[in-house]
Parts: C-alpha cells; structure tokens; sequence
C-alpha cells in the first residue's frame, strides 16, 4: 500500500520518459531485486536523505545516455540497471556514499 509519498513519487512518473513498467496498470517487477532496488529508492528519498525529483532527472539522464550510446548496438535494455545507476549516482551527488562503497557496488555490478 502506498503513502502520499510514494503515491506522489510514483505519478510523477507515469507517461513520461522514467516510468517504470508496467502490467495491467500496476508496478512491473520481473525479479526481486528490482522490486527492493525501487523500494529503497522510495525510502531513502522519503527519509530525506536527497531529493525525488534530484533521482528522476538523474534516472531521465541515464535513459538518455543509454538511448545515445547503446541502443544502436542493439544492447539490451533493463529500465532497472538505469535505475540502479541514476540511485548511485543520486547517492555520490548527495554524499550518502563514499568514492570506495561506490566504486565497490559499481564492480558488483550493480543491481543483483
């Protein structure tokens, strides 16, 4: 169920370049990580630690850069890498994680 916030957060996405997908109208979530992954963005925003809209238009950015880069070469696409990224790169501006838990999480590979 969700609050206003994550009410809020969620239908500032719908029909614009970041959101999420969907099935039958509600949250698309093929694998667990991807529904924690989400879940914790939500939280973290929430709790204050940076700003939603700060996280969207990184998430917006990293679309972007993929649709310019990669999408060409016929790279697949997951809407949630871009969304672990456009979180890590939201966690580095606001200073939530150090260079090293960053660099470390990047040479994990992300999001599993």
């Amino acid at each position: 169920m969700f609050t206003n916030f994550e009410e809020y957060a969620a239908t500032q996405m719908l029909g614009q370049p970041d959101s999420p997908p969907r099935s039958s109208g509600k949250l698309y979530f093929s694998e667990d990580w991807q529904r924690t992954l989400f879940g914790m963005a939500m939280a973290l925003s929430k709790a204050g630690h940076f700003e939603w809209e700060d996280f969207r238009q990184n998430l917006i950015a990293t679309i972007a850069e993929w649709e310019r880069d990669a999408c060409g070469s016929q790279t697949t696409w997951d809407y949630y890498e871009r969304y672990a990224l456009a979180l890590l790169k939201v966690l580095e501006q606001y200073g939530i994680l150090s260079a090293q838990e960053l660099q470390s999480l990047r040479e994990q590979g992300l999001s599993h």
